[in-house]
């Protein structure tokens, strides 16, 4: 079974609790991601995505030099690089989402999308589970 330090991605780039919303959003459209870490020195503390930015920034009138403290997803599901990729498609579909941190003790050491899994041909099954689990539930009218 493959591991997860075998598909992560190693480089991810980041942004710190210095950061506002307006820095990480150019950072997002200069690397064409939707997801930035936050670290506070070498600690994981946080997710940015740009739903964040729009849901819980823009929409809700906050300022471009809101800190991102104050919008980023501090309930953050991780993994490490000994998990499974099975192991990881199956927390992706359990909480419905499309990254997860891969961590040492509290330390970002890369991070692993869907679509690191779709690339690789032994999970491409993995990666299309999970996917359909996932849309069908953000398909989904919320009421």
């Amino acid at each position: 079974m493959e591991k997860i330090r075998d598909i992560m991605t190693n480089d991810v780039e980041c942004c710190s609790l210095l950061d506002n919303m307006y820095e990480v959003a150019v950072k997002m459209k200069e690397l064409n991601v939707g997801s930035i870490p936050i670290i506070d020195q070498e600690k994981l503390v946080g997710m940015i995505t740009d739903r964040d930015i729009a849901v819980r920034g823009v929409a809700e009138k906050k300022p471009g030099s809101t800190k991102v403290e104050k919008i980023m997803s501090d309930q953050l599901v991780t993994i490490t690089p000994e998990m499974t990729t099975n192991e990881a498609a199956n927390l992706m579909a359990e909480h419905q989402i499309r990254r997860l941190p891969v961590v040492v003790g509290e330390k970002l050491v890369g991070i692993v999308s869907l679509g690191d899994f779709a690339i690789r041909e032994l999970t491409d099954n993995q990666a299309g589970e999970a996917l359909s689990e996932i849309s069908e539930h953000t398909n989904q009218i919320q009421h």
